[in-house]
């Protein structure tokens, strides 16, 4: 059917018109929803450095930083740890998520729980529920487990590889990602074996987060499993490609502002480099990781080792010496016992007239 042409006909359809466009337009500069959607937060921290002398200069052995109100960083202090773990509080509407409890498990030198349950809503004792879980089964990353497993509305999932797999639910590990559902907001979980084979990573969907463990970090890449780790990297970067990732979190920080790497199990770190890393770590980390050369390599900012091959390659370089101190000593006493038998008088020859 055709309508006539009328007047009010032509302004009707030079409405429309004009409204089409203006949407179109309006689409256009919008950002896409998953990036209007992001909570903001804030990095603008100073983390204790720790002290040259921590028996003179002691510690506080926590500290707190709130990201947002929903969202805290947790940092067990230099002088009561060197590892100077990293842990996340994450606050939803029905449940909160703590990744990871820490290297110390006596709550009177590390108050975790305590300090967690504080920041938790709710008044005692019915505080909101909280989920206690790690990036991998390492020491420093469950030893404060021990803190939550008494308290009400606290579960606390295991450490090792088929508790994860079977509380995540991987049917095909270490493919596919999981979800935790903590009201109002969504957390994926991603399978990164390498530096240990129960590795995973978390993405907030809520903030953007990316918390990387021991998988990525400012500090060195420990490797367990070099094919592993390429290919929890490659995953990773395909996961990451379209979100939106204001920043990267990691386990620790054991290098300066420069680069370098502080001395192993050191309690000071002066000049400490910032915690965050970025999405372009994420995309970048499987280049990097086709170079390790399967002891230690390092490559821009990635430092990559295995302490393990190089724990037995120095072994082996230790044995090759001795045993090469060994031979050149042997030869040498040889030598000196020959030459002290030939500068010896021989009693059958007779002796030379004068």
């Amino acid at each position: 059917m055709v309508f006539p042409s009328t007047p009010n006909t032509r302004e009707w359809l030079a409405t429309r018109n004009m409204l089409m466009a203006l949407l179109l337009l309006t689409g256009l500069l919008m950002p896409p929803p998953s990036l209007s959607q992001i909570v903001p937060g804030s990095m603008e921290i100073q983390w204790n450095e720790g002290s040259p002398n921590c028996s003179t200069n002691p510690q506080p052995p926590l500290q707190v930083h709130s990201y947002n109100g929903q969202t805290f960083i947790l940092r067990e202090n230099l002088c009561s740890t060197f590892e100077a773990p990293f842990l996340y509080l994450l606050v939803g509407s029905t449940k909160a998520l703590l990744i990871d409890t820490g290297d110390v498990s006596d709550p009177k030198a590390m108050p975790l729980a305590d300090t967690v349950m504080h920041l938790l809503p709710g008044d005692a004792p019915v505080k909101l529920p909280l989920l206690v879980v790690h990036t991998h089964r390492h020491q420093d990353h469950r030893a404060g487990d021990a803190q939550f497993a008494q308290l009400p509305n606290v579960q606390v999932v295991g450490f090792d590889l088929d508790s994860v797999r079977r509380f995540y639910k991987f049917t095909n590990w270490p493919n596919g990602s999981s979800e935790i559902n903590l009201g109002d907001r969504t957390i994926d979980v991603i399978p990164t074996p390498g530096h240990n084979e129960t590795e995973v990573s978390f993405y907030d969907r809520s903030t953007g987060l990316f918390f990387s463990g021991d998988f990525l970090m400012p500090a060195r890449l420990l490797i367990e499993d070099a094919s592993a780790n390429l290919a929890s990297a490659e995953r990773v970067a395909a996961f990451v490609k379209d979100r939106p990732i204001p920043f990267v979190l990691g386990g620790h920080i054991e290098m300066n502002s420069d680069g370098e790497m502080f001395a192993w199990e050191s309690q000071y770190h002066p000049h400490e480099h910032v915690l965050q890393m970025t999405k372009d770590d994420l995309l970048a980390l499987p280049t990097a990781l086709r170079s390790f050369n399967g002891f230690y390599t390092v490559r821009g900012k990635f430092t990559m080792e295995n302490s393990i091959h190089v724990l037995i390659a120095s072994a082996v370089l230790v044995v090759l010496v001795i045993v090469a101190f060994v031979w050149l000593l042997v030869r040498y006493l040889r030598r000196r016992k020959l030459a002290r038998r030939l500068r010896k008088p021989n009693p059958s020859l007779p002796a030379q007239s004068k």
